[in-house]
């Protein structure tokens, strides 16, 4: 019998073999977009480090067979930070669900963008807190159902790749799990890019998110993100009204500025030659 080509890369003794998540969600997919990546781009799997945080997106580091920090809630990109400083040698990705990284880990994700520090997020945004029941979170849609919003969600949502591009992220992406393969591409080319990276997945998570919001199946979902995805380039000739409900895909940033870490280690040769 052929092994899932995944399984090469999977942590077998991980507390939560075979996996925590529930049937449908689509963090295993980008689980495996992740490892896709990283094949792909042949990198020395030694060299790379996975950080999480709390949630069902922040337990993805504990599946990686190799080097993980599975932090405190919405403090992995601070882990990352520093993990990076220390060893600039480092690919570092940091997996966090849209509650954690836009809610309490908000201060921590806007610094490492405005900075530029070369770390790479990997967002999953399933518009809901749905290990722990399915709440509102800072990308639910104003007026949905959700378990603490039985009446409809009173606050506006953040769009998460629109912060980050404001923020001075230098790579910004947002796809679907419904684009599986423009997923790993992106990811890829968050790996490649010299500066912060943020790749926004928009996925499924129909045992909360579907059910509570009436969207149905992780099936019925994929289909929606399919049939309601406009590709970045299309989306800029179109009038608010026509985006209205849509989700725009596509590569959204790709630009230079001075990366942090980089600026960091060579101050001191600059002061040298200033004779500071």
């Amino acid at each position: 019998m052929t092994s899932h080509p995944a399984l090469k890369y999977f942590r077998h003794d991980s507390p939560g073999v075979p996996h925590l998540w529930c049937a449908g969600c689509g963090i295993g997919q980008i689980w495996y977009a992740t490892t896709s990546a990283i094949e792909d781009l042949g990198l020395d799997t030694d060299k790379v480090v996975w950080v999480g945080g709390s949630g069902c997106t922040g337990r993805m580091c504990t599946y990686w067979y190799k080097d993980v920090f599975h932090t405190l809630h919405g403090r992995a990109l601070a882990y990352a930070t520093g993990l990076k400083i220390s060893n600039p040698e480092l690919t570092v990705l940091v997996h966090s669900g849209d509650g954690e990284c836009m809610a309490i880990g908000g201060n921590h994700l806007i610094q490492a963008a405005r900075r530029n520090v070369d770390v790479n997020v990997i967002a999953v945004n399933n518009f809901n807190y749905g290990m722990t029941g399915g709440q509102f979170s800072p990308t639910t849609p104003r007026g949905a159902t959700t378990t603490t919003s039985p009446y409809g969600n009173l606050e506006n949502p953040f769009q998460l790749s629109e912060v980050i591009e404001a923020s001075g992220g230098t790579y910004v992406a947002r796809w679907t799990t419904a684009q599986p393969v423009q997923v790993t591409r992106a990811i890829k080319k968050a790996i490649q890019n010299p500066g912060f990276s943020f790749v926004e997945v928009i996925s499924q998570c129909p045992t909360q998110w579907g059910k509570l919001s009436k969207m149905g199946s992780a099936k019925d979902m994929l289909a929606f993100f399919r049939e309601q995805s406009v590709p970045a380039s299309r989306a800029k000739d179109m009038t608010p009204e026509e985006l209205e409900d849509k989700i725009i895909v596509g590569e959204l940033v790709s630009k230079t500025r001075p990366e942090f870490v980089a600026s960091l280690r060579n101050l001191p040769q600059q002061l040298k030659e200033e004779g500071r």
